[in-house]
Protein backbone atom coordinates (compact mmCIF):
# COMPACT_ATOMS: atom_id res chain seq x y z
CA UNK A 1 0.00 0.00 0.00
CA UNK A 2 1.61 3.33 -0.90
CA UNK A 3 1.47 6.47 0.83
CA UNK A 4 -1.17 7.98 -0.87
CA UNK A 5 -3.57 5.29 -0.66
CA UNK A 6 -2.76 5.12 3.36
CA UNK A 7 -3.53 9.14 3.35
CA UNK A 8 -7.23 8.64 1.44
CA UNK A 9 -7.98 5.52 3.87
CA UNK A 10 -6.71 8.11 7.02
CA UNK A 11 -8.92 10.77 5.94
CA UNK A 12 -11.92 8.91 4.69
CA UNK A 13 -11.98 7.14 8.40
CA UNK A 14 -11.66 10.39 10.16
CA UNK A 15 -13.88 12.42 8.30
CA UNK A 16 -16.29 9.74 8.98
CA UNK A 17 -16.19 9.16 12.87
CA UNK A 18 -17.55 12.68 13.56
CA UNK A 19 -20.59 11.88 11.54
CA UNK A 20 -21.31 8.56 13.39
CA UNK A 21 -20.91 10.51 16.50
CA UNK A 22 -23.28 13.05 14.78
CA UNK A 23 -25.49 10.95 13.92
CA UNK A 24 -26.16 9.25 17.10
CA UNK A 25 -26.97 12.40 18.32
CA UNK A 26 -29.25 12.68 15.97
CA UNK A 27 -31.79 10.10 17.50
CA UNK A 28 -31.83 13.32 20.07
CA UNK A 29 -32.22 16.27 17.74
CA UNK A 30 -34.61 16.71 15.04
CA UNK A 31 -32.40 17.97 11.91
CA UNK A 32 -34.73 19.70 10.62
CA UNK A 33 -35.13 21.97 13.43
CA UNK A 34 -32.55 25.52 13.80
CA UNK A 35 -30.23 23.56 15.95
CA UNK A 36 -30.41 20.60 13.29
CA UNK A 37 -29.83 22.65 10.76
CA UNK A 38 -26.70 24.43 12.70
CA UNK A 39 -25.38 20.95 13.47
CA UNK A 40 -25.83 19.78 9.93
CA UNK A 41 -23.33 23.33 8.81
CA UNK A 42 -21.13 21.87 11.52
CA UNK A 43 -20.59 18.64 10.00
CA UNK A 44 -18.74 20.38 6.61
CA UNK A 45 -16.45 21.45 8.50
CA UNK A 46 -15.12 18.36 9.65
CA UNK A 47 -12.90 17.54 6.31
CA UNK A 48 -11.38 21.06 6.45
CA UNK A 49 -10.33 19.57 10.49
CA UNK A 50 -9.10 16.38 9.35
CA UNK A 51 -7.50 17.73 6.13
CA UNK A 52 -4.95 20.53 8.87
CA UNK A 53 -4.79 17.26 11.47
CA UNK A 54 -3.43 14.85 8.34
CA UNK A 55 -0.84 17.76 6.91
CA UNK A 56 -0.08 19.05 10.83
CA UNK A 57 0.92 15.50 11.44
CA UNK A 58 3.27 15.01 8.04
CA UNK A 59 5.05 18.47 9.13
CA UNK A 60 3.18 20.80 5.91
CA UNK A 61 1.69 23.76 6.63
CA UNK A 62 -1.84 23.45 6.80
CA UNK A 63 -4.10 24.35 3.89
CA UNK A 64 -0.83 24.49 1.85
CA UNK A 65 -0.98 22.37 -1.72
CA UNK A 66 -4.72 21.82 -1.52
CA UNK A 67 -5.48 23.90 -4.07
CA UNK A 68 -6.58 27.25 -2.72
CA UNK A 69 -5.94 30.51 -5.74
CA UNK A 70 -7.86 33.48 -5.56
CA UNK A 71 -6.88 33.97 -9.36
CA UNK A 72 -9.83 34.56 -10.68
CA UNK A 73 -10.94 33.58 -14.27
CA UNK A 74 -14.02 32.98 -16.42
CA UNK A 75 -14.23 29.35 -14.95
CA UNK A 76 -15.03 31.02 -11.45
CA UNK A 77 -18.68 32.32 -12.81
CA UNK A 78 -19.60 29.58 -14.96
CA UNK A 79 -19.23 27.49 -12.62
CA UNK A 80 -21.46 29.52 -10.05
CA UNK A 81 -23.98 30.23 -12.89
CA UNK A 82 -24.47 27.08 -13.44
CA UNK A 83 -25.88 26.15 -10.65
CA UNK A 84 -29.34 27.66 -10.93
CA UNK A 85 -29.46 26.59 -14.19
CA UNK A 86 -29.18 22.94 -13.24
CA UNK A 87 -31.60 24.21 -10.81
CA UNK A 88 -34.26 24.80 -13.01
CA UNK A 89 -33.10 22.07 -15.60
CA UNK A 90 -33.85 19.42 -12.45
CA UNK A 91 -37.44 21.10 -11.31
CA UNK A 92 -38.50 20.49 -15.04
CA UNK A 93 -37.13 16.81 -14.97
CA UNK A 94 -38.79 16.28 -12.01
CA UNK A 95 -41.93 17.55 -13.16
CA UNK A 96 -41.93 14.56 -15.32
CA UNK A 97 -41.89 12.20 -12.56
CA UNK A 98 -44.95 9.95 -12.02
CA UNK A 99 -47.42 11.66 -10.21
CA UNK A 100 -45.47 14.96 -9.70
CA UNK A 101 -46.99 18.11 -11.01
CA UNK A 102 -44.81 21.67 -12.04
CA UNK A 103 -46.94 24.56 -10.28
CA UNK A 104 -46.66 27.88 -9.13
CA UNK A 105 -49.29 27.42 -6.33
CA UNK A 106 -47.94 24.83 -4.47
CA UNK A 107 -48.70 25.17 -0.48
CA UNK A 108 -45.33 26.11 0.04
CA UNK A 109 -45.26 29.09 -2.68
CA UNK A 110 -48.43 30.42 -1.19
CA UNK A 111 -47.48 30.11 2.46
CA UNK A 112 -44.33 32.49 1.89
CA UNK A 113 -46.46 34.55 -0.98
CA UNK A 114 -48.89 35.29 1.55
CA UNK A 115 -46.44 35.77 4.22
CA UNK A 116 -44.08 38.24 1.96
CA UNK A 117 -47.23 40.57 1.02
CA UNK A 118 -48.45 41.22 4.82
CA UNK A 119 -44.80 42.00 5.35
CA UNK A 120 -44.69 44.38 2.33
CA UNK A 121 -48.68 45.60 3.08
CA UNK A 122 -47.35 46.97 6.11
CA UNK A 123 -44.51 48.86 4.90
CA UNK A 124 -45.98 50.38 1.43
CA UNK A 125 -43.98 47.67 -0.06
CA UNK A 126 -44.83 45.97 -3.89
CA UNK A 127 -47.34 42.98 -4.24
CA UNK A 128 -45.01 39.78 -4.33
CA UNK A 129 -46.44 37.36 -7.01
CA UNK A 130 -45.17 33.35 -7.33
CA UNK A 131 -42.52 34.42 -9.98
CA UNK A 132 -41.40 37.67 -8.18
CA UNK A 133 -40.90 35.34 -5.24
CA UNK A 134 -39.23 32.50 -7.53
CA UNK A 135 -37.31 35.54 -9.20
CA UNK A 136 -36.37 36.55 -5.62
CA UNK A 137 -35.54 33.02 -4.46
CA UNK A 138 -32.90 32.70 -7.32
CA UNK A 139 -31.09 36.38 -6.66
CA UNK A 140 -31.01 35.73 -3.18
CA UNK A 141 -29.74 31.60 -3.76
CA UNK A 142 -26.72 32.94 -5.82
CA UNK A 143 -25.60 35.46 -3.60
CA UNK A 144 -25.81 33.31 -0.51
CA UNK A 145 -24.21 30.15 -2.48
CA UNK A 146 -20.85 32.97 -3.24
CA UNK A 147 -20.94 34.04 0.36
CA UNK A 148 -21.78 32.29 3.44
CA UNK A 149 -22.63 29.12 2.10
CA UNK A 150 -19.33 28.93 0.16
CA UNK A 151 -17.34 29.47 3.39
CA UNK A 152 -19.21 26.21 4.99
CA UNK A 153 -18.72 24.57 1.73
CA UNK A 154 -15.10 25.41 1.59
CA UNK A 155 -15.25 22.97 5.03
CA UNK A 156 -15.90 19.61 2.83
CA UNK A 157 -14.07 21.05 -0.36
CA UNK A 158 -10.84 21.34 1.11
CA UNK A 159 -11.10 18.28 1.84
CA UNK A 160 -13.15 16.09 -1.55
CA UNK A 161 -11.38 18.34 -3.96
CA UNK A 162 -8.31 19.68 -1.83
CA UNK A 163 -6.39 17.48 0.17
CA UNK A 164 -8.73 14.02 -1.25
CA UNK A 165 -7.95 14.93 -5.03
CA UNK A 166 -4.05 15.90 -4.40
CA UNK A 167 -3.65 11.94 -3.09
CA UNK A 168 -5.00 10.73 -6.16
CA UNK A 169 -2.06 12.46 -8.43
CA UNK A 170 -1.22 10.29 -11.30
CA UNK A 171 -4.85 9.16 -11.49
CA UNK A 172 -7.20 8.64 -14.08
CA UNK A 173 -9.54 12.11 -13.68
CA UNK A 174 -12.66 9.89 -13.73
CA UNK A 175 -11.80 7.16 -11.80
CA UNK A 176 -10.57 9.37 -9.15
CA UNK A 177 -13.77 11.49 -9.05
CA UNK A 178 -15.85 8.50 -9.04
CA UNK A 179 -13.61 7.36 -5.54
CA UNK A 180 -14.16 10.87 -4.30
CA UNK A 181 -17.57 10.56 -5.24
CA UNK A 182 -18.62 7.41 -3.82
CA UNK A 183 -16.42 8.64 -0.39
CA UNK A 184 -18.53 11.96 -0.14
CA UNK A 185 -21.72 10.33 0.00
CA UNK A 186 -20.86 7.39 2.14
CA UNK A 187 -20.09 10.05 4.62
CA UNK A 188 -23.24 11.67 4.38
CA UNK A 189 -25.21 8.13 5.61
CA UNK A 190 -25.53 8.82 9.22
CA UNK A 191 -27.50 12.64 8.22
CA UNK A 192 -29.12 10.37 5.56
CA UNK A 193 -30.90 7.84 7.76
CA UNK A 194 -32.08 10.75 10.21
CA UNK A 195 -33.83 11.49 7.37
CA UNK A 196 -31.58 14.23 5.65
CA UNK A 197 -32.51 14.79 2.06
CA UNK A 198 -34.93 11.78 2.15
CA UNK A 199 -37.27 12.02 5.14
CA UNK A 200 -39.63 9.65 3.24
CA UNK A 201 -36.86 7.25 1.91
CA UNK A 202 -34.03 7.46 4.95
CA UNK A 203 -32.60 3.85 3.54
CA UNK A 204 -32.88 4.04 0.28
CA UNK A 205 -31.87 7.66 0.22
CA UNK A 206 -28.73 6.53 1.81
CA UNK A 207 -27.79 4.18 -1.88
CA UNK A 208 -29.31 7.65 -3.78
CA UNK A 209 -27.10 9.80 -1.80
CA UNK A 210 -24.02 7.77 -3.02
CA UNK A 211 -25.14 7.84 -6.36
CA UNK A 212 -25.94 11.66 -6.90
CA UNK A 213 -22.66 12.19 -5.45
CA UNK A 214 -20.68 10.15 -7.89
CA UNK A 215 -22.35 11.60 -10.36
CA UNK A 216 -21.83 15.29 -9.19
CA UNK A 217 -18.32 14.60 -8.37
CA UNK A 218 -16.60 14.24 -11.98
CA UNK A 219 -18.58 17.83 -12.82
CA UNK A 220 -17.11 19.70 -10.00
CA UNK A 221 -13.99 18.15 -10.20
CA UNK A 222 -13.45 19.16 -13.49
CA UNK A 223 -13.97 23.23 -12.33
CA UNK A 224 -11.62 22.53 -9.90
CA UNK A 225 -9.16 21.48 -12.07
CA UNK A 226 -10.28 24.03 -14.97
CA UNK A 227 -10.07 26.76 -12.59
CA UNK A 228 -6.90 25.82 -10.59
CA UNK A 229 -8.99 26.68 -7.64
CA UNK A 230 -10.79 24.93 -5.26
CA UNK A 231 -12.74 28.08 -4.08
CA UNK A 232 -14.63 27.07 -7.15
CA UNK A 233 -15.86 23.71 -6.22
CA UNK A 234 -16.66 25.62 -2.50
CA UNK A 235 -18.81 28.54 -4.27
CA UNK A 236 -20.25 25.71 -6.91
CA UNK A 237 -21.54 23.44 -3.93
CA UNK A 238 -22.47 26.21 -1.83
CA UNK A 239 -24.56 27.30 -4.88
CA UNK A 240 -25.80 24.52 -5.34
CA UNK A 241 -27.00 23.91 -1.81
CA UNK A 242 -28.76 27.19 -1.76
CA UNK A 243 -30.63 26.61 -5.17
CA UNK A 244 -31.57 22.90 -4.42
CA UNK A 245 -34.94 24.10 -2.59
CA UNK A 246 -36.24 25.47 -5.74
CA UNK A 247 -37.70 22.22 -6.89
CA UNK A 248 -39.32 21.41 -3.55
CA UNK A 249 -41.14 24.92 -4.17
CA UNK A 250 -42.17 24.27 -7.67
CA UNK A 251 -43.01 20.72 -7.49
CA UNK A 252 -46.94 19.12 -6.12
CA UNK A 253 -46.98 15.49 -5.15
CA UNK A 254 -42.69 15.82 -4.59
CA UNK A 255 -41.42 12.46 -4.24
CA UNK A 256 -37.84 12.77 -2.31
CA UNK A 257 -35.90 9.35 -4.41
CA UNK A 258 -37.51 10.79 -7.59
CA UNK A 259 -37.65 14.38 -7.25
CA UNK A 260 -35.13 17.21 -6.91
CA UNK A 261 -31.60 18.00 -7.09
CA UNK A 262 -30.43 14.67 -4.83
CA UNK A 263 -33.08 12.42 -6.44
CA UNK A 264 -33.19 10.84 -9.30
CA UNK A 265 -34.07 14.26 -11.89
CA UNK A 266 -31.31 15.47 -10.01
CA UNK A 267 -29.01 12.49 -11.01
CA UNK A 268 -30.03 13.09 -14.32
CA UNK A 269 -29.59 16.07 -15.35
CA UNK A 270 -25.89 16.25 -13.67
CA UNK A 271 -25.10 12.98 -15.53
CA UNK A 272 -26.10 14.80 -19.14
CA UNK A 273 -24.19 17.27 -17.92
CA UNK A 274 -21.57 15.39 -17.34
CA UNK A 275 -21.89 14.24 -20.65
CA UNK A 276 -22.13 17.44 -22.44
CA UNK A 277 -18.80 18.58 -20.34
CA UNK A 278 -17.05 15.29 -21.48
CA UNK A 279 -17.65 16.20 -25.62
CA UNK A 280 -16.64 19.66 -24.99
CA UNK A 281 -13.16 18.68 -23.32
CA UNK A 282 -12.81 16.12 -26.39
CA UNK A 283 -13.95 17.69 -29.27
CA UNK A 284 -14.01 21.48 -28.62
CA UNK A 285 -11.10 22.11 -26.02
CA UNK A 286 -9.34 19.23 -27.14
CA UNK A 287 -7.39 18.96 -23.21
CA UNK A 288 -8.74 15.41 -22.81
CA UNK A 289 -9.01 16.29 -19.06
CA UNK A 290 -11.65 13.30 -18.43
CA UNK A 291 -9.50 11.00 -20.03
CA UNK A 292 -6.24 11.77 -18.36
CA UNK A 293 -4.44 11.97 -15.77
CA UNK A 294 -4.57 14.24 -12.81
Amino acid sequence: MNKQTKNIIRFSLLAFAPMIIMGLAGTRIDYHSPLGTGLAAICMLFPLIVTIILQLIAHEKPLRNIGISWKVNRWWFIGWLLMPVIALIVTGVSALMPGAELTTNTELIQAQVYAMNEMAQGQGGIAITPMLLIGITLLSALFAGATINALFAFGEESGWRGYLLRQFKGQHFTKSALIIGAIWGVWHSPLILLGHNYPEHPVTGVFVMVLFCMAFAPLIQYFRVKSGSVIVAAIMHGTFNAVAGLSIMLIDNFNDLLCGSTGAAGIITIVLIDLGLYCFDKYVTKEQIFTSQL
